[in-house]
C-alpha cells in the first residue's frame, strides 16, 4: 500500500496524504501528467476514470469521467494553476457536468501535488485545501478519503508497466467515449520542436504524408484562432487526391491546438480534433482526441486504417526531428 500517512487539519481546512513508491521521480510525474496513465488509477477500482482532456500546463484544463458499477457516470474537471515539472503542480478540482463545466452546487477544492526523490524511489505529498469546514466534512462523508486510498493503491501497477508507455511504442487508438477516440504516441523530441513541426508548412509537408507514395502539394496553415487551414495529398502513382479543411478554434502554444476538420468534396460531418503535447521522459507525448458526430462515423474511420497511417506519419516526424534542427 503506497499511502504512508493521512492528516486532516480542521484549523487549516486541509487533507494531506503522503505516499511512497518504488519508482524514480520522473516516472511518477509522468504517470500523473499522461492521460493514458492517470486514468488507470485516478478513480477507485469500482469507479474507473477516463480522461477526456488533460492539459499539464498553467491555464490548461482536465476533464474526466468516472463510471460506477451500475453504469452511473460522474464527471470532474481540473483547472491547472501552476506546473513546476517534475517537482510540483497545483489544480482546482471540481465536480462537473457531462460537458466538463464545473458544478457550482458542489464544493471545489484546491489540490497541490509535491513530488520528491527519496532513497529507493519517490514520495508524493498531496494536499487538498477546502474553503470551509462543512465542505471538508461533506467530501469526507462522501467517501473521499477511502476512495483516494483505493485509487492510489493502483499506482504501483501502473508504474511497473514500463512497456505500455515506452518511447518506442507505436501510435495506439483508444475509445474514450461513445463518439471519441484518443490516439497517443511518444515522439522523441522537445515539445517546442514537435509544435513547430505541426505549425511550419515546410516541415508539415515533409512528415504528414501517411503511407509511402503520397505527397502534400497543398499545406495552408491556420496561424491564428479563427483562421482556416487546408491540406491536400496526392498519390504519385495514379494522381488520386484528397484533402481536409477546417478552422483553428483554440491554441495554447506550444501545448494545445484544437481544430475542426471536414473532408473536402464530401458531406461527412466535421470532427473536432484536440491535440495536446506533454513533456515526458524521452520526448513529447502527442495525444490527439477526435470527436465524431456518432459512433458509426468513428468506427468507419478507424476501420479505414487511420491509426496505421498516423503511425507512419509520426515515425516520419520522429526521423525528421532526429535528422534536422527543426
Amino acid at each position: 500500500m503506497p499511502v504512508i500517512t493521512t492528516e486532516k487539519n480542521l484549523d487549516l481546512l486541509t487533507l494531506t496524504i503522503v505516499a511512497e513508491f518504488a519508482a524514480p521521480l520522473r516516472r511518477l510525474w509522468d504517470a500523473y501528467t499522461d492521460p493514458r496513465q492517470i486514468e488507470r488509477f485516478w478513480g477507485p477500482p469500482t469507479y474507473p476514470a477516463a480522461f477526456l482532456r488533460h492539459d499539464a500546463f498553467p491555464g490548461g484544463r482536465s476533464v474526466y469521467r468516472m463510471t460506477g458499477p451500475e453504469g452511473d457516470e460522474h464527471y470532474g474537471c481540473w483547472e491547472w494553476l501552476s506546473v513546476d515539472a517534475p517537482d510540483a503542480f497545483e489544480v482546482t478540482d471540481a465536480f462537473a457536468d457531462a460537458n466538463g463545466e464545473p458544478n457550482q452546487e458542489l464544493p471545489s477544492m484546491h489540490m497541490s501535488f509535491a513530488f520528491e526523490a527519496i532513497e529507493g524511489g519517490s514520495r508524493l505529498v498531496s494536499t487538498t485545501r477546502f474553503e470551509a469546514l462543512d465542505q471538508l466534512e461533506q467530501l469526507i462523508g462522501m467517501g473521499m478519503l477511502e476512495g483516494t486510498r483505493e485509487a492510489m493503491s493502483q499506482i504501483d501497477t501502473v508504474l511497473a508497466d514500463l512497456a505500455a508507455f515506452a518511447t518506442d511504442h507505436v501510435a495506439e487508438a483508444q475509445l474514450i467515449g461513445d463518439t471519441q477516440v484518443r490516439v497517443a504516441r511518444v515522439v522523441r523530441g522537445a515539445v517546442e520542436r514537435v509544435w513547430r513541426a505541426h505549425t511550419d508548412a515546410d516541415l508539415v509537408k515533409r512528415w504528414l504524408l501517411g503511407p509511402d507514395g503520397w505527397t502534400m502539394p497543398v499545406c495552408e496553415i491556420a496561424a491564428h484562432v479563427g483562421d482556416t487551414y487546408r491540406y491536400e495529398w496526392e498519390n504519385a502513382a495514379d494522381g488520386e487526391r484528397f484533402g481536409f479543411t477546417g478552422e483553428l478554434v483554440e491554441s495554447a502554444e506550444p501545448y494545445r491546438s484544437v481544430t475542426t476538420e471536414s473532408m473536402i468534396g464530401t458531406d461527412h460531418p466535421a470532427t473536432l480534433n484536440e491535440l495536446t503535447l506533454t513533456p515526458v521522459q524521452g520526448g513529447t507525448l502527442l495525444s490527439l482526441v477526435i470527436t465524431y458526430a456518432d459512433a458509426e462515423q468513428r468506427d468507419a474511420v478507424l476501420a479505414s486504417g487511420m491509426t496505421a497511417g498516423m503511425e507512419m506519419s509520426y515515425a516520419r516526424l520522429e526521423e525528421l526531428l532526429e535528422s534536422t534542427d527543426a
